[in-house]
């Protein structure tokens, strides 16, 4: 299958984000140097200015100005920004920048193709065809993949990591020569048995309830009533039957419900199998309110996925990005208690 248009921009842009994580230490962009005690920030030192206090030579009030300069401003201003984007459109940074996201959605698909579930914990295998109606490979032998994929990924996070903290040339230096410091051997060693199974075991658990950058972004998102969701278009619910070659649902989400009973028909909800819930990689249901939606990397993986499965509907997609009144609608129809409709829903909003 050919990525859509969206994902190709989006892995460009997580192929970048990438680089210039690996590449920050070694210029010099930022990172912290253990040996000498002080940061590095665009090639420059950058000392909090309070050598000479603790020397006892210098004045605590120059000292508390630095401090505030060089240490509270920069956080603030480094949280105010991440608070702003998250505030409009979520976890955009996770979605599309994140170097562990990249690497949770490349062990995702390898395992995919090994097991026919995106995580050992997944209780049901995923449609197997992939949203365009190709079959998706399934074949065992790709685990000869996803470990060594696993361990070298692991391996590359260990030592980008021991560079932010040590000179990055040393560090690089003694792999090629196989003269690491012992220290050095710990902390790649360790590092690199952590994230192994991180990556193996608890991809997107971590994404989801362990990343303290990602939880801060989904609060911001999660308290703007007009911040960027993805909207389903819920009248055209039954279209989702003939998804994946006749084996997309409804699914048992509370808009899917909340549709249900709007018809007159409250059945039991069947399995959830439609494209957008089997490309998701944070194993989301993307036809659902938004405080379900509370992990949301806003990827778009469910919109191309969609679009790719209506490209020859004259109605188009069910899903798409809507933000400012649009997503105020969209989640005012979703209660899962309420029979009203969505312009008295926002009424009561």
């Amino acid at each position: 299958m050919i990525k859509p248009a969206l994902q190709r921009y989006r892995m460009l842009a997580q192929m970048g984000f990438f680089t210039l994580f690996a590449l920050t230490p070694v210029f010099d962009l930022f990172r912290y140097d253990l040996t000498e005690r002080h940061a590095y920030f665009l090639t420059y030192p950058w000392h909090l200015g309070i050598d000479e206090l603790i020397a006892g030579t210098g004045d605590p009030g120059t000292a508390a100005v630095n401090i505030i300069l060089y240490l509270f401003l920069p956080i603030l201003g480094t949280l105010a920004l991440i608070i702003g984007v998250a505030w409009k459109w979520g976890r955009l940074y996770c979605g599309w920048l994140c170097p562990h996201f990249s690497v949770v959605e490349t062990i995702n698909r390898l395992m995919l193709f090994a097991t026919g579930k995106h995580s050992v914990w997944d209780k049901k295998q995923a449609p197997p065809w992939e949203p365009d109606g190709t079959p998706s490979p399934r074949d065992k032998r790709y685990w000869l993949l996803v470990v060594p994929a696993a361990i070298g990924f692991a391996f590359a996070w260990a030592v980008v990591g021991l560079t932010y903290l040590m000179p990055p040339f040393q560090v690089y230096e003694g792999l090629l020569t196989f003269s690491l410091y012992r220290g050095e051997v710990i902390f790649l060693s360790a590092a690199t048995v952590v994230l192994t199974l991180e990556f193996l075991f608890a991809r997107h658990l971590f994404c989801r309830y362990g990343c303290a950058i990602g939880i801060f972004q989904s609060f911001a998102w999660i308290v703007n009533k007009k911040a960027m969701v993805v909207g389903f278009d819920r009248k055209r619910l039954t279209d989702c039957a003939s998804c994946l070659q006749g084996c997309g649902s409804a699914g048992n989400t509370v808009i899917a419900r909340q549709a249900r009973r709007e018809s007159g028909n409250d059945e039991t909800a069947v399995p959830s199998g439609s494209a957008c819930d089997a490309v998701c990689p944070m194993r989301l249901k993307p036809r659902n309110v938004k405080r379900w939606m509370f992990a949301c990397t806003q990827c778009g993986q469910c919109i191309s996925a969609c679009n790719t499965v209506n490209r020859n509907n004259p109605n188009g997609q069910l899903l798409r990005w809507v933000s400012n009144d649009a997503a105020r609608r969209n989640e005012a129809g979703f209660s899962a208690f309420s029979h009203a409709d969505e312009d008295a829903g926002a009424r009561q909003e």
